[in-house]
């Protein structure tokens, strides 16, 4: 008895053996990893089915002056300039002329009371917004509030029904480079297109505005598709269709969906959109200027100028720190600390982290608010510099030049073909720091430039209309 068990067993220990092989060979797909490749998709049929009843077309009209004289933006207006005569004669006295335009454009009903989102340009300057849904159904719809900084509006339809279809936005965050999506929108008017494609990249700065971060797709997107959804395959929205390059094959940005939810939240609540504001101005941190200020690796953001009684200056932060993480969160170059700064809510109490003399320091910072007149440019800072001439700085000079700056030395001119010229410094900047050190006139310069170790590049500080930044001297 005991001899058939252990037969039995043997038996069967080689028929589970065989049928794992057999499954390894013939069905091993099923047992795949999550990070395996999972081939095309068969169809997007059913997922198209699913999210483009929320999606909508968007019809604006809105009012343009026309100029009676149509060659009034030529040549000037009728009385001035040789020809005013002639147009006179032909024209006379004509008045402007005020023009309906008619445009479209997408939006996703993210809401069952009937709140759409789009981009601000799809409703800018509207004084009549139509939004025909999937069924056909026309509705006017009102602005709830609008954010041109990133480009997205709220509006609303007053619908009797409480049922409308809706799109959940997802975590854009979570969007891989090769993820699949698909875009839907009203191309050229053509109603609820549907194109597909990948996740091309994402954090993709393109000049558009402070806020920079799109995720950039191959997905077809054309005019008339702004404000439509870029969708995972969960049929959840992790964009908002916005731009395109114009000759440009595959590609497109969408807005993120986690910036999308901040704004559209401060915006059905409020109307507007509310910023925290640290008061710096920023540059990038270049390999020369990571390395003069003891970094291994261009990271951060390099503050070059502190706005007098701003958050930053009653924190603690100075001139010349390089802002590594704030509230939390790492700063990788000088693009993101304005997204992460806005983002704060105001009033919030934070912890800024910078490098200061190679020491990482800790500042703490209340938050306040940004607004127009605290708006200040980020500057790019110019790169090496050398070959140039310098003056100091005395009552007619800064009346000549026009220099708010008491002390320092002024550049007063840069040689033809010099590495200063390359580097972009001009006739005209203040030079107002060398390594850290003040510079109050010529004899500071000189003898902090002798001090300067040789074959290391030398930071300065320098000063240009309103604007303040570092640059690098390379040494040979």
């Amino acid at each position: 008895m005991k001899h058939w068990t252990l037969k039995s067993a043997g038996k069967i220990s080689l028929l589970t053996a065989f049928l794992l092989i057999s499954l390894i060979f013939l069905g091993g797909c099923d047992g795949r990893s999550k990070t395996e490749f999972v081939g095309f998709p068969q169809s997007f049929a059913d997922l198209a089915e699913k999210i483009r009843p929320a999606v909508v077309n968007i019809s604006t009209t809105s009012t343009v002056k026309v100029p009676g004289n149509p060659f009034r933006h030529f040549f000037g207006p009728e009385e001035e300039g040789p020809f005013g005569d002639f147009f006179k004669h032909f024209f006379g006295d004509m008045p402007d002329r005020e023009l309906k335009q008619q445009s479209l454009g997408s939006g996703i009903i993210t809401d069952k009371d009937g709140y759409i989102v789009t981009n601000n340009h799809v409703v800018d300057n509207a004084e009549e917004i139509k939004v025909k849904i999937s069924d056909g159904r026309e509705f006017k719809a009102k602005v709830i509030g609008r954010d041109p900084k990133t480009d997205l509006a709220l509006i609303k339809i007053s619908s009797p029904f409480r049922n409308l279809p809706v799109l959940p936005l997802g975590d854009s965050d979570k969007m891989r480079v090769g993820d699949w999506v698909l875009a839907v929108g009203n191309p050229f008017g053509l109603e609820h297109t549907v194109t597909q494609g990948i996740i091309s990249a994402t954090g993709r700065v393109i000049g558009s505005g402070p806020y920079d971060n799109f995720l950039q797709t191959d997905a077809p997107i054309n005019p008339g598709n702004s404000g439509g959804p870029l969708v995972n395959l969960k049929g959840e929205v992790i964009g908002i269709n916005t731009a395109i390059v114009p000759g440009g094959q595959g590609l497109g940005f969408a807005i993120p969906s986690s910036m999308a939810k901040m704004v559209l939240k401060q915006l059905q609540e409020k109307g507007k959109v509310v910023r925290g504001w640290l008061g710096v101005t920023i540059q990038t941190v270049t390999p020369d200027l990571a390395a003069s200020f003891g970094l291994k690796e261009a990271k951060g953001a390099l503050v070059s100028d502190i706005a007098e009684g701003g958050p930053a200056a009653k924190g603690g932060i100075r001139r010349g720190d390089i802002i590594l993480s704030f509230d939390g969160k790492n700063v990788k170059d000088s693009m993101e600390l304005p997204r992460i700064v806005a983002e704060t809510p105001v009033g919030k109490e934070v912890d800024v982290t910078v490098l200061r003399e190679g020491k990482e320091v800790h500042c703490r910072v209340r938050v306040e608010e940004l607004t127009e007149q605290r708006i200040a440019a980020q500057t790019e800072a110019p790169t090496d510099s050398f070959g140039m001439t310098f003056v100091d700085i005395t009552p007619k000079v800064r009346q000549q030049l026009g220099i708010k700056e008491k002390t320092g030395v002024v550049v007063a001119g840069v040689e033809p073909g010099s590495i200063a010229e390359d580097a972009g410094i001009r006739a005209g900047d203040v030079i107002k720091e060398v390594n850290r050190k003040p510079v109050r006139n010529l004899a500071d310069l000189s003898s902090a430039l002798e001090k300067s170790a040789k074959g290391q590049p030398v930071l300065l500080l320098l000063n240009r209309g309103s604007q303040t930044f570092y640059v690098t001297l390379e040494t040979s």
